[in-house]
């Protein structure tokens, strides 16, 4: 069977590329999986103590934490787009200066949205003088979908979404490189019913699973096609002598 070089490599090549992402994609679910045990982990582990020195995020990231200071009512910013139970509402994002100096972002719960008023905010309570608050520390805020950054503009207390580096910037703050997710009741009036962290494992083995499937896809339509193609090739060589034969005899003699 004749053997098309094109067509074939073009076939390998979609088989090479579709496994080895399928491949990516089962290292990245196994690496979320790890995150997971890690996340299981940190959550019966004592809360690390949160101080001046600056601490990286991939060495605090989803730990226990706790930390003594006050928080700073006048820079809050409120996150807009963030449902709980359906209905619609804030986070409430406020620095907290630290007891050993330094600063980090608090974010203290969630607090139901006006719907007559969108700029109306709920009443709430923020503890006076210098509290102990406990948490899980996050890489961010939490983050919601957006076009452009008209609804992150800086010097608004409304916002769609908060950069800690960004935010660090604008106030001049020397801010930890991540936010503290509050656990901790301190009577505030607002709500702290976390969702767990979402690490999306079964839409890593979902992809794996597609690509593989292309790849082996790609495998039955070659053998199709070179199966169609020994075939047709057949075909053509078993017409051939016959032609042959009428052009050499050339017509057949007349009585």
């Amino acid at each position: 069977m004749k053997i098309r070089l094109i067509p074939t490599l073009l076939i390998l090549i979609v088989v090479a590329v579709t496994l080895r992402l399928g491949f990516w994609q089962r290292d990245r679910a196994h690496q979320k999986e790890a995150l997971q045990a890690h996340i299981a982990q940190f959550e019966s582990a004592p809360a690390q103590r949160i101080g001046a020195a600056p601490i990286a995020l991939k060495d605090i990231e989803f730990h226990r934490v706790r930390a003594v200071g006050q928080f700073m009512p006048q820079q809050v910013v409120y996150l807009d787009n963030r449902p709980y139970n359906d209905q619609a509402g804030f986070y409430v994002v406020m620095p907290f200066k630290l007891r050993d100096g330094g600063y980090v972002l608090v974010n203290r719960g969630w607090l139901p949205r006006n719907m007559n008023e969108r700029t109306a905010i709920a009443p709430y309570d923020t503890p006076k003088g210098e509290i102990e608050i406990e948490g899980i520390a996050r890489a961010d805020a939490s983050r919601a979908y957006e076009l452009g950054q008209g609804g992150s503009a800086a010097h608004q207390p409304i916002r769609q979404n908060l950069d800690v580096a960004s935010y660090a910037a604008e106030t001049g703050l020397p801010l930890q490189p991540f936010v503290i997710q509050q656990t901790g009741d301190t009577g505030d009036k607002l709500v702290r019913d976390w969702p767990a962290p979402a690490t999306g494992v079964e839409r890593n083995y979902g992809y794996m699973f597609q690509w593989w499937g292309m790849a082996a896809a790609a495998v039955v339509f070659g053998l199709y096609a070179a199966r169609r193609g020994a075939k047709n090739a057949k075909r053509v060589d078993s017409k051939r002598p016959e032609s042959n034969d009428a052009a050499n005899n050339g017509p057949a003699p007349h009585a």
